[in-house]
């Protein structure tokens, strides 16, 4: 079945500093390593949802420079129809400055450039790549009230969207515009007010009450929970994998459940393998480089057996697995 996903995000280049640890304020750590990444939470997305078989469309901004040369490049690779994504001539491509720490735990800043200039009226003029979509993905690395407009065109033209809020900022003005809520537990936590340990579920129902749609906490190495419409409950266990650079690893999960939910696969089943394919991403080093493809997913799920979070015999590729 064919699966159409407009994705309306970010562009991040990402330098990546890996080090033993995060510096304290006013200390000077020396790093072990530096690498450069094509990144941005709306083009790890992007590329996601392509690997994962969607005909996938982007809106979004990139600066008059190499970077969004290099991001141009990456997007037509990807079979991703970048005609929406428009040129910046004033600010230059958005940068994400991620430090990554042995254990495969980061910290990023990002500094938005060309992104912060996508205002609603790009989203208007580009509206008709939303109206096509089965699934619009949005993030929060864009100003809101460009985000707020993609989920009202989507809204009137009856595409599902969904929101993974992230960075976290207040986007009260978003409520009845979702169809499927994608936080973190940070996030999660935020947007129902906080909750004590143990009592996740409870927050992620309250978000559920409070906004009426599907919400999928995403919780990493302990998988996910999801609340649907209704008001079910479904944990999702984890896998177990070598865990080598979690960047990305959230955003490949937003991609695959785009793809799976415009392909009419109900969610609970959208959610695993969305958790399978962050799991392979995990073991992976990069933000979009480490999305894997929809046959590697395959695979992987087929490995394990449809009730249990343990991998069969040979599934573990690290001696020093962890979960996810």
């Amino acid at each position: 079945m064919s699966a159409r996903v407009c994705v309306v995000g970010s562009f991040m280049m990402d330098l990546v500093a890996s080090a033993p640890r995060r510096p304290a304020r006013g200390e000077t750590v020396i790093g072990t390593e530096f690498s450069t990444f094509l990144g941005g939470k709306g083009f790890n997305q992007a590329v996601a949802a392509a690997r994962a078989g969607a005909e996938t469309v982007f809106v979004g901004r990139l600066g008059d420079d190499d970077f969004g040369e290099a991001f141009r490049k990456a997007l037509r690779a990807e079979g991703i129809d970048d005609s929406a994504v428009a040129t910046d001539s004033v600010e230059g491509t958005g940068v994400g400055l991620p430090v990554l720490e042995p254990g495969g735990q980061n910290s990023i800043i990002v500094i938005p450039r060309a992104n912060g200039a996508v205002e609603p009226e790009h989203i208007r003029e580009h509206a008709g790549a939303i109206e096509r979509a089965d699934v619009v993905l949005v993030q929060l690395e864009l100003p809101l009230p460009a985000v707020v407009e993609a989920a009202r065109v989507a809204r009137r033209s009856g595409t599902r969207v969904i929101l993974n809020p992230a960075p976290y900022a207040g986007i009260a003005e978003l409520r009845g515009l979702v169809d499927v809520l994608v936080p973190n537990e940070v996030e999660l936590a935020a947007i129902s007010g906080g909750h004590r340990p143990g009592e996740l579920e409870m927050a992620a129902r309250r978000v559920r009450a409070d906004w009426g749609c599907n919400v999928v906490a995403t919780l990493g190495e302990h998988g996910a929970v999801l609340v649907d419409r209704a008001g079910d409950v479904a944990q999702i266990e984890s896998h177990r994998v070598g865990v080598v650079d979690t960047i990305g690893a959230g955003d490949t999960f937003c991609g695959y459940l785009a793809r799976s939910l415009a392909s009419g696969t109900p969610i609970g089943d959208a959610v695993r393998v969305a958790n399978a394919a962050a799991a392979l991403a995990v073991t992976r080093r990069g933000a979009a480089d480490s999305a894997p493809r929809s046959h590697e997913v395959a695979e992987f799920v087929a490995r394990f057996s449809p009730d249990a979070a343990m991998p069969r015999r040979g599934a573990v590729t690290s001696k020093e697995a962890t979960t996810w």
